[in-house]
């Protein structure tokens, strides 16, 4: 299953390179349907900003609307996976840069927030998440097999606990980083 990269356009693009709409989605994709008053109160803002960003949003396709009215109208992500489409101008490129760099940032505080908050959890848990790293020498091809595989584990997992109290919602960040220079370009005379 190949999931929908969420910008999927350059409009939607520079629609998601803004902090508090990264957020946002992230916080769709993970918790699920929510109100701009939950939303806002989870990533300490005002409903407000949070509903006008959630507008647009909605306006670029990344999210919807999930039911409800008024004060307790309900948003979802309309994609549950995060991947990026290439750009086709520099400010596509600039868009996506920025994107990748906030990534990178939310990565950091959820670690950091499992770091501190790992003694509470029961010793199995401490034990299987965390963080890891895998080396592998592949080419270029063999990686993006390797990914395409991950992704079809991944969707073999995104329900498996599913009515079951003992599960616990956990995300994989995966960034698949090369340790060898890049290759040398060769000029041609």
């Amino acid at each position: 299953m190949t999931a929908t990269p969420y910008p999927s356009d350059a409009s939607a693009l520079r629609v998601l390179a803004h902090p508090l709409r990264t957020r946002l989605l992230a916080e769709l994709r993970t918790v699920g349907p929510s109100t701009a008053t939950d939303l806002a109160r989870a990533l300490d803002t005002n409903s407000g900003a949070t509903s006008y960003h959630l507008r647009r949003l909605a306006e670029a396709g990344l999210v919807r609307d999930a039911g409800g009215t008024g004060r307790r109208r309900a948003w979802e992500a309309s994609t549950e996976d995060r991947s990026f489409d290439t750009g086709d101008t520099d400010d596509d490129d600039a868009a996506l840069d920025w994107l990748a760099r906030d990534y990178i940032g939310h990565f950091t505080e959820k670690a950091h927030a499992w770091l501190t908050d790992s003694p509470e959890w029961p010793l199995a848990w401490q034990e299987a998440c965390g963080l890891d790293d895998h080396l592998v020498l592949v080419t270029d091809e063999q990686l993006a097999s390797l990914r395409a595989d991950m992704a079809e584990l991944f969707a073999r997992y995104r329900r498996v606990g599913a009515g079951n109290p003992q599960a616990k919602r956990v995300t994989f960040y995966t960034c698949p980083l090369p340790v060898d220079p890049p290759p040398r370009q060769v000029e041609v005379a």
